[in-house]
């Protein structure tokens, strides 16, 4: 609810069963939810649960884990975002470079304000993103909790592993090396490291 506590709403008469009166309602154009393909699809069932009038297109980004570039590999956007409050829905903060692109993606089509939506951040990521948003973009992060630090494979530690594997249950169909500097859970190890 706090990414939303800035959204655009006008005042619209209703009847109730009583007595008329002015109730709220989003004002137009639409929000627009964007989910970072693939594990921002994860968040996407609550986005539209609580905003279920608003409008959802997909960016595809992911990070070279060789030179740690961020790399656009699907669009599904409307060319125009002009007056739109955006919400970039991406579970996990590492470096942040995925979301400054992603942020940079949705301002350079118009849109009005930028909410980014996440789970985890890594304190690195946190401050690129006041380091590289453009100041003029009117921008702001929502996260539930900020991790340690990120390791020499900018990954999140103590994190979670990876989000989209998870998600979609290929965590235990992947090859990990057993590695001590795993991180320990109740019910479960995750490697620091996947192996390709």
């Amino acid at each position: 609810y706090e990414a939303t506590r800035n959204l655009d709403l006008v005042d619209t008469p209703i009847e109730t069963p009583v007595a008329p009166m002015i109730g709220k309602k989003i004002a137009a154009p639409k929000p627009m939810v964007v989910p970072v393909l693939r594990a921002g699809l994860g968040m996407l069932d609550g986005m539209t649960r609580l905003l279920p009038t608003a409008e959802v297109g997909f960016l595809g980004m992911r990070r070279d884990e060789a030179t740690l570039d961020i790399i656009t590999y699907a669009n599904r956007l409307p060319e125009d975002l002009t007056g739109r409050q955006c919400f970039l829905l991406d579970p996990m903060l590492a470096t942040g470079g995925t979301l400054v692109a992603a942020t940079h993606y949705l301002a350079e089509r118009g849109a009005k304000d930028i909410t980014a939506i996440n789970i985890i951040a890594a304190p690195e990521g946190l401050e690129r993103l006041k380091k590289d948003i453009d100041p003029s973009i009117d921008f702001k992060v929502v996260v539930c909790a900020v991790d340690d630090h990120l390791n020499e494979h900018a990954y999140i530690v103590p994190g979670l592993g990876d989000a989209g594997d998870r998600l979609y249950g290929l965590i235990d169909q992947l090859s990990y090396r057993s590695d001590p500097a795993a991180v320990s859970y109740p019910h479960l190890t995750l490697p620091a490291k996947r192996l390709v």
